[in-house]
């Protein structure tokens, strides 16, 4: 068995917050540093493949504190693209379960985002074209809290029935019994960047007039049904992200103080971490993304929510950055996209750059420092 990539500190120099554990239930992170889930475009009927192997396997070498999977859907028709991952079947366990078994050889933690596109499924990856995939080319009927489309060139929704409702609510559900069945340490919801469980949180998307919209209480119950559904299966020793934006950036649309306000019901259901990140909702968005443009977010529902652990995530892309964020009460956790395509092997090289002597897995250990 090889031993975690963890750090040891230098003599005289403090551990810093970016690279100590964090109890999470029963689970221990051996560090702040977390692979944020990133679409990849690379499956076959939802199927993982070597590809996702190798490179989710990477961060598990390169000493991540917890690795997300990119979204994965928990029905066929909730897929971004034809391409997506998903775990609304049990052959589709087995594949994962390999990845799981890989990362845990290696002393890593893996998580499963479980995800449902609504009005944003059916599209094309994003370098073999834009918009709706037709039926010929694998695309199919969409779904979404009403028959508005995200953009004129997106496919055209079927309003939700209660009844698809309460299916989609049992997807959630059934995905995270398979998600435990193939290893995964820690399951998130996503419920951010415009996909369906973010679509019913904002009146610029939902506008129904049924019990699932209108109000607050109204535009929250399908997040907060699914996460019961959830929590009722997944094991309480095991911890349970949700992922949210905190804003659309646009007017009329979900903002920070539901976000806050919907954080504390997530709390009393049972969710341990808030993964805080912005937009996604609107064409209509108008973002400056800028370096730790989304840490204020985080930071707001840490200070009035003190009892909910929160991810910060967006253009963090150094270890001084990360550690600043996590210095000033931000966040407990970082969040890296980009930062870990460019370098697998991003959290040694911040013990590096932080004063600290990076321990390597046995089989890179010839390498140094």
């Amino acid at each position: 068995m090889t031993q975690p990539a963890s750090v040891a500190p230098a003599e005289g120099v403090p551990q810093p917050l970016l690279l100590t554990p964090l109890k999470l239930r029963s689970l221990t992170l051996p560090n702040r540093i977390v692979v944020s889930p990133m679409c990849m475009y690379s499956s076959r009927n939802g199927l993982a493949n070597d590809f996702h192997l190798v490179h989710l396997g990477q961060f598990a070498l390169g000493g991540a504190g917890l690795i997300l999977t990119e979204a994965t859907a928990v029905s066929p028709e909730g897929r971004i693209s034809p391409e997506d991952l998903g775990l609304w079947s049990d052959e589709q366990i087995v594949p994962l379960g390999h990845i799981t078994d890989f990362v845990h050889r290696y002393g890593g933690l893996i998580g499963v985002q479980l995800a449902h596109a609504g009005r944003k499924a059916s599209t094309y990856a994003p370098w073999r074209g834009r918009g709706a995939v037709p039926a010929e080319a694998g695309g199919w009927q969409v779904i979404g809290p009403t028959e508005a489309p995200f953009h004129p060139s997106y496919p055209q929704p079927m309003a939700m029935t209660v009844q698809d409702i309460a299916r989609v609510t049992a997807d959630f559900a059934a995905a995270a019994r398979r998600a435990l069945m193939a290893g995964f340490d820690v399951v998130e919801i996503h419920a951010a960047h415009g996909y369906l469980l973010h679509q019913f949180l904002s009146p610029l998307a939902n506008t129904r007039t049924d019990e699932y919209g209108g109000s607050f209480e109204h535009r929250v119950r399908l997040l907060l049904e699914v996460v019961r559904a959830v929590r009722a299966v997944w094991p309480l020793h095991l911890p349970l992200f949700v992922r949210v934006s905190a804003t659309d950036w646009a007017e009329g649309g979900w903002d920070i103080e539901q976000t806050v306000r919907l954080a504390g019901l997530l709390r009393f259901e049972g969710v341990d971490v808030l993964d805080v990140s912005s937009g996604g909702l609107t064409p209509q968005q108008h973002i400056t993304a800028t370096p730790l443009y989304q840490v204020p977010f985080a930071g707001r529902v840490k200070a009035e929510v003190p009892d909910l652990h929160v991810m910060a995530v967006g253009l963090i892309d150094t270890p001084l950055k990360a550690e600043q964020v996590l210095g000033q009460g931000s966040a407990d956790l970082i969040a890296l996209g980009r930062a870990f395509l460019r370098d697998p092997h991003w959290p040694q090289r911040a013990a590096r750059e932080l004063g600290l002597s990076p321990a390597l897995p046995d089989v890179y250990a010839r390498a140094g420092w």
